[in-house]
């Protein structure tokens, strides 16, 4: 009894050190975080450069150069999207103060708080100007710093990945290094494999969410369809803030009922078909967390590391259970936090059992 209560205090303690850790070098962290992840990313392009007799110095900046592409083609888009709103900012300010209005009448009306006394609560607990601006300098700067960061992280993991995977197999004994060049190459299989399958998931919500506002004929539908794809990154909540800042613009703007009715409807249709096809098909069975596990690694990313933390949450999750499965000792905790796979068959949906008849059709074949 002595020893099992040593051994959870020891654990609680070696958990404790970690979350102080995570929490406290989270501005070193986050930056090298995000950047080892990306690294996985490009890692087969790297390698498919490298292939073709180009040198690992310059594949690395050519990777860099299409993450800068990449990132610079997305923020075009969303510029020219934004500057079409801006254009449209005297009407968007008239039909805001028209709801400002009406929704202050209703105040009057149901609470009896005069618009005066409405302004000066506002006023009260709304920031000076001047502190707001010196918070937007410093987030921009923090940003641009981390940014920065991250691409020489990119650089720096790719470039010396050899070098980095020959240290890390050996700090293991002789006997487990071939177990943990396992592991290494799991790991990062796993996270490349995720931010793959989300990096098409967007690309396919991007279409979607574009037909659907274009055929409502809402204005900026490209702009919504992006915000609406990106925040997909955040998983459970996301795509419910994306399609409510469509809602509440769209209504702004001027959108009747069924205008607003439809935002939802396509917002309904696209979750069905992520849900039911695009999760299972295209970011595929690579996670193997169950769905409790996944909600609480995002609560504690959130709790330590804020929105990065979310972002990076599930492939450090499913990285840790590779570990734990190959660890003796921790094998139970990789148990617990991955699928149950009893009755995985009942639990199946229609279309995943007809895709899976096509896919061994196809391999048969």
């Amino acid at each position: 009894m002595t020893i099992t209560t040593a051994s959870i205090l020891k654990k609680l303690l070696i958990l404790i050190c970690v979350c102080l850790i995570l929490y406290f070098g989270k501005v070193f962290l986050i930056p090298f975080s995000i950047g080892a992840l990306l690294a996985t990313l490009f890692l087969p392009y790297c390698r498919f450069l490298e292939k073709h007799k180009i040198s690992r110095g310059f594949a690395v900046t050519i990777c860099i150069l299409t993450l800068l592409c990449v990132i610079g083609s997305i923020g075009t888009v969303l510029g020219w999207q934004i500057t079409e709103l801006v254009g449209d900012f005297a009407l968007l300010k008239e039909r805001f103060i028209e709801k400002i209005t009406a929704l202050q009448e209703f105040i009057f009306t149901r609470f009896s708080i005069s618009a005066e006394k409405q302004w000066d609560l506002v006023k009260t607990n709304q920031p000076s100007i001047g502190k707001n601006l010196n918070i937007m300098i410093g987030s921009f700067a923090k940003i641009l710093t981390g940014f920065m960061l991250i691409l020489v992280y990119i650089a720096g993991l790719l470039y010396y990945r050899s070098h980095i995977k020959l240290f890390l197999i050996q700090l293991s004994r002789p006997a487990q290094r071939a177990e943990m060049e396992l592991v290494i190459v799991k790991a990062a299989r796993v996270s490349q494999q995720y931010l793959f399958g989300l990096t098409k998931m967007i690309v396919c919500l991007w279409i979607m969410y574009g037909i659907g506002f274009s055929i409502l004929g809402i204005k900026n539908a490209l702009f919504f369809a992006v915000l609406c794809g990106l925040l997909e990154i955040i998983p459970f909540i996301g795509n419910i803030t994306g399609t409510t800042i469509t809602v509440l613009v769209a209504a702004v703007q001027g959108a009747g009922a069924p205008v607003l009715g439809g935002i939802v409807l396509v917002y309904g249709i696209v979750q069905f078909i992520q849900g039911w096809v695009l999760e299972p098909f295209i970011v595929g069975p690579q996670v193997k967390i169950n769905p409790l596990f996944i909600i609480i690694s995002l609560v504690l990313g959130e709790l330590l590391w804020g929105l990065p933390g979310i972002f990076i949450a599930i492939p450090a999750i499913a990285m840790c259970k590779i570990v734990c499965d190959h660890i003796e000792t921790l094998k139970p905790y990789g148990f617990l936090i991955g699928e149950v796979e009893n009755n995985q068959r009942k639990s199946e949906g229609v279309i995943a059992r007809i895709m899976n008849r096509f896919k061994k059709r196809t391999r048969a074949s």
